[in-house]
């Protein structure tokens, strides 16, 4: 093997996202911060993506969880699975289509409590014409998608 491509193996090994065996979140290439360092609780209490301070910080199943305030991380220990993305931060859309993509904070939607996150805006304007329906698909998918 060259040396070339012992460094590209290396990269892409290095490069792959933290996932936990039993239910992995999406971190990105060379991170291990879910929701794209988002707090997680904001999107329930605000309404809207906000900002993470690394002040206020957890690890949930592997993965670094920020929150913009003490109390949200609180709300956070105290219940995670009510505040976490589900399908792991991975695109609600692609799971439902049998694939995954990364999630995009700023595409979320919060449907009968929990939080989906989708790849773009063109792709949430997708999935929101049949939400139960992607969601019924996703769910069947998941995590088979990331076999």
């Amino acid at each position: 093997m060259s040396f070339r491509l012992l460094i590209l193996a290396l990269l892409s090994v290095l490069a792959m996202p933290a996932l936990a065996k039993d239910d992995p979140f999406y971190t990105g290439f060379f991170s291990n911060v879910a929701v794209g360092g988002m707090d997680p609780v904001a999107y329930f209490t605000d309404g809207k993506p906000v900002e993470g301070n690394k002040s206020f910080r957890t690890e949930y199943k592997g993965v670094e969880f920020h929150f913009a305030s003490a109390e949200h991380l609180a709300l956070f220990k105290a219940d995670p699975e009510k505040y976490v993305p589900q399908y792991g931060g991975y695109c609600a859309w692609a799971v439902s289509q049998g694939k995954t993509a990364k999630g995009d904070p700023e595409y979320w939607k919060i449907v009968d409590g929990k939080l989906y996150l989708n790849y773009s805006e063109d792709i949430q304007k997708k999935w929101e014409k049949d939400i139960p329906g992607f969601i019924k698909s996703a769910d069947a998918n998941w995590p088979r998608v990331l076999e």
